[in-house]
């Protein structure tokens, strides 16, 4: 309210906070709620597998080797080409490690190198 002659509204003049502080009204759904998740629809599509984690190994002393999904065929895909004898893989970071050659570590397992590309991983 102005307080005096000539003197401007200010609360007029200033934007509703209460409302900038919810930001922008939104009238389309987020985009990453639409995306479909390869592996979240084979897993609805057949009950009797687990999903596909994001981040999967084959060696059992790894945390990140989840053995109810070896109970089936698994396949990685990697820059559009099926690959075998993938030993672990990331699809969010976008890598897979791979033994190579013939080189064996100090106990026994073999050297892995890690390649970087698209990974896609599914059940065959």
């Amino acid at each position: 309210m102005a307080t005096g002659k000539g003197e401007p509204d200010l609360a007029r003049d200033q934007p509703d906070l209460a409302r900038d502080e919810q930001g922008p009204a939104r009238d389309e759904p987020d985009a990453d709620r639409n995306e479909s998740d390869p592996a979240r629809d084979q897993a609805s599509a057949d009950p009797g597998r687990p999903a596909l984690p994001d981040r999967l190994s084959v060696d059992p002393s790894s945390p990140y080797h989840v053995p109810s999904v070896f109970e089936h065929a698994v396949g990685i895909r990697f820059n559009g080409k099926e690959r075998f004898g993938v030993e672990e893989y990331c699809r969010s970071e976008g890598w897979i490690k791979v033994p190579a050659g013939k080189a064996l570590d100090r106990k026994g397992r073999p050297m892995l190198i890690k390649l970087k590309g698209e990974v896609e991983a599914f059940y065959k």
